[in-house]
């Protein structure tokens, strides 16, 4: 995984920002392993390959094929250090790497299309290979593969339906898929219906004591792609409209190893739980219990002892319950655990500030909180050694520009607008919507205008003078800390002359008791434009009284009326058992406001 490509990895492992099954069961990316944060397993990853082969935290190489290559042939003292833990077992750099060597093999002898059609030795051109798989070493293992080969990895959220997985099958024009024994079956389903090759991951093995990574002459072959060409595409969420691929590249993943590397101090020593050491999905209880063998009560601290977490407010919402519920030892063990972690990390969705407080009581840390997504993957944070402000995503990384770009219709003084950023780690553009294209002579009237209309989405996605258009309105604060208020086009509501942000609501709200989760969308309304409704899902001890007396619109606003401003208030109340999500942990507001604008 990688920081765009291991941070896109990550994302796709769920690790970062994903909110599904492995996090929420969490955002950007736990119910699934793929997504934004997919992106941020590989920072760990290659920094740690970075690290085993004794360089400088400064490095500066020209690719990730680059780095990988001198590992080969200069870490050979750190071969047989463990890179990666999954499901109870070790692997260490040299079994990746050779077991990347058998699966390159298997890809640049199956005949795959590259993109011109003209493949030379050892280098797959450009194809796209599909990767579908748990957070494992053959994942790890895949993704490393179809770089050697001079591929573009496309990884596979577990979560998807068929429908979701054909439409990025096709869109990418995935000419292989690997996958591990149990997606078998899926996986080759949908390659046989797009005419795609489907191959097994081989199981990462264990290599004897007497082969070295040396003993690879095709690591002269690797095939040292450009820093512009593609490496990754990372699917979107689909929140605004169908999934769209956003390509990254070997620089743009390198760039954002060496920032996270920078701003939270990572080093050889770091041990990431669900980054390099994967749980087979997300337990409150395999959590805490992993902290309390990293840091047991003897004072002690384990070889293996996890230093960094980080997860979606869902997760820690999760592992708070579960705290609540042990026995007081089995607290105070736990608590002190978590204690001695080096840095915990929220992202993905905004965190409630009642979140934050519990956990910085349980545990003395307060939650580094920072913003990124799947076109840049990370871009602003809150410090780590420095003040880490509630409701913001701290300041932009160092190379890094944001500028907030104010709607000129709108006679707005507030410094509300949306969030746009410049960053050596953007993607390239949307797989199949360039910005630039060539119009060949002879190619046919409507065909052209196709074309056009295609390469407008990644153009449009960028202002006059380069920055990204997120469609995230934020602000920044008097201390120059960056507020971010929600989508532009789901978030922001317009209530009687006024813009409301939905998420600082949903902040308020989910300081009542009664409510566990809640989601704030704008409806149609004849007199302001839009009318505040709330859809509140109640706690468990709510839930078991009668529906209608867990909460009423009037006890809500009421209690709420200290907290917000009388226009402010929701004027609609519904009580859910849940909120849908999709594989990114995310709520589809849109989605939503069409279904309750029709009842």
């Amino acid at each position: 995984m990688f920081a765009s490509s291991f941070i896109a990895l990550s994302k796709y492992l769920k690790i970062i920002n994903y909110p599904s099954s492995l996090y929420y069961s969490t955002h950007r990316l736990c119910r699934d392993p793929l997504s934004p944060s997919s992106l941020s397993l590989l920072p760990p990853l290659i920094f740690r390959f970075t690290c085993s082969a004794r360089f400088s935290s400064s490095w500066h190489p020209g690719t990730f094929m680059e780095l990988v290559k001198k590992v080969c042939w200069r870490g050979i003292e750190a071969a047989d250090s463990i890179a990666i833990r999954a499901e109870h077992e070790s692997y260490s750099y040299k079994q990746l790497i050779s077991s990347a060597w058998e699966i390159s093999n298997l890809l640049c002898n199956s005949g795959l299309e590259t993109v011109d059609g003209v493949r030379g030795r050892r280098h797959l051109g450009g194809a796209r290979i599909g990767i579908v798989a748990k957070p494992s070493a053959e994942f790890v293992a895949g993704i490393l593969a179809t770089w050697f080969s001079g591929g573009v990895a496309v990884p596979l959220a577990l979560s998807y339906p068929e429908t979701e997985l054909l439409h990025v099958m096709n869109d990418a024009e995935i000419s292989m898929v690997l996958s591990t024994e149990d997606h078998q079956q899926l996986m080759q389903s949908v390659a046989a219906k797009c005419a795609a090759q489907f191959s097994l991951i081989p199981s990462v093995h264990r290599i004897s004591s007497h082969e070295s990574v040396h003993d690879h002459p095709q690591i002269e072959e690797i095939a040292l792609d450009k820093g512009d060409d593609p490496a990754l595409i990372i699917y979107t969420s689909g929140t605004t409209g169908k999934p769209k691929g956003a390509v990254h590249t070997h620089k743009s993943i390198t760039a954002q190893v060496q920032t996270l590397a920078e701003a939270w101090e990572y080093t050889s020593t770091d041990q990431f739980l669900n980054w390099v050491e994967f749980m087979p999905k997300f337990s409150v209880r395999g959590v805490w219990q992993r902290w309390r063998e990293s840091y047991p009560p003897n004072g002690s601290k384990a070889d293996d002892a996890i230093t960094v977490f980080t997860g979606v407010p869902t997760i820690y919402s999760r592992l708070i319950q579960g705290y609540e519920a042990m026995d007081p030892d089995q607290q105070a063990a736990s608590a002190s655990a978590a204690r001695q972690l080096r840095l915990t990390m929220s992202g993905s969705s905004a965190l409630p500030l009642p979140v934050m407080q519990e956990w910085e009581a349980i545990t003395g840390h307060r939650l580094l909180e920072r913003y990124g997504m799947t076109e840049f993957v990370m871009a602003i944070s809150n410090p780590l050694r420095g003040v880490r402000k509630a409701g913001t995503v701290g300041k932009p990384f160092p190379g890094v520009q944001v500028k907030i770009a104010e709607d000129p219709n709108e006679n707005d003084t507030t410094g509300v607008g949306e969030l746009c950023i410049r960053s050596p780690s953007m993607f390239k553009e949307y797989w199949k919507l360039p910005s630039d294209i060539e119009i060949l002579c002879g190619t046919k009237y409507f065909v052209c205008i196709n074309l056009i209309l295609m390469s407008q989405v990644t153009e449009d996605s960028f202002t006059d003078d380069g920055f990204f258009r997120t469609g995230d309105a934020g602000k920044i604060d008097e201390d120059g800390y960056y507020v971010i208020l929600g989508r532009t086009s789901a978030d922001i509501m317009k209530v009687g002359g006024y813009k409301l942000s939905a998420l600082e609501i949903e902040s308020a709200l989910l300081e009542h008791p009664v409510v566990a989760e809640c989601c704030v969308l704008g409806l149609p309304d004849k007199t302001y434009g839009e009318a505040v409704c709330a859809i509140i899902v109640p706690v468990e001890a709510a839930k078991r009284k009668q529906e209608s007396s867990a909460i009423s619109l009037e006890e809500l606003c009421e209690w709420a009326k200290d907290k917000l401003a009388p226009y402010k208030l929701p004027t609609r109340l519904f009580l859910w058992e849940s909120l849908p999500r999709n594989a990114m942990g995310k709520v589809n507001k849109k989605e939503l406001k069409k279904v309750l604008a029709d009842e």
